[in-house]
């Protein structure tokens, strides 16, 4: 029994490893659709590790304004039993603050879930005949293993933007759990 639980634990150190290893830029090309993941909306404003998800996505498109793209964007987020707004419509809101024009903003306000963050992207560009040929996905670094796995799954070979953690109790907080999702994905999603 104390060798399976050391096995165990040596398994989750070596996947909490990988984790903190993959929670970095990975830019594969230019873009041109900008997805932002969803997390937690307080009241009708983003919370702070989704603000930092946002204003990451700011810069990036900040510098590809610089080089003369215009990438279109996606906020993809449904509303928790708890939120009174989607949290798409929350991420479309701040970044119209922000001076991105809202033409270029599509909602997607129905996932729960990373899987169906990405699955019901697809299906929105699809329904609405978007082409696009290369997505950057944004999110917090502890999760972007996990979303280069879950796009991997829907063929994606995607860019990802790591954005960071507002303090690191949170961050802490998040890569610990965040073996056991992606360890839930790995077995339960797709």
């Amino acid at each position: 029994m104390l060798r399976l639980l050391a096995l165990c634990l040596g398994l989750l150190l070596i996947l909490e490893g990988y984790i903190l290893l993959s929670a970095r830029d990975e830019i594969r090309g230019e873009s041109d659709l900008v997805l932002i993941l969803g997390c937690k909306i307080w009241g009708e404003e983003p919370s702070p590790a989704l603000r930092a998800r946002l204003d990451r996505a700011l810069a990036f498109l900040e510098a590809e304004r610089e080089q003369g793209s215009y990438p279109l964007i996606v906020v993809s987020g449904g509303k928790g039993s708890d939120e009174p707004i989607s949290e798409a419509r929350a991420m479309a809101d701040y970044l119209a603050g922000q001076g991105i024009d809202p033409q270029r903003i599509l909602l997607e306000e129905d996932s729960t879930s990373t899987d169906t963050n990405i699955a019901n992207t697809l299906a929105l560009l699809e329904e609405r005949g978007i082409e696009w040929e290369h997505m950057t996905i944004v999110s917090n670094g502890f999760h972007l293993a996990r979303v280069r796995m879950i796009a991997g799954r829907y063929g994606l070979d995607c860019s990802t933007l790591a954005a960071p953690m507002p303090t690191f109790s949170s961050w802490l907080w998040s890569v610990l759990r965040e073996g056991p999702a992606f360890v839930k994905s790995l077995l339960l999603d797709g």
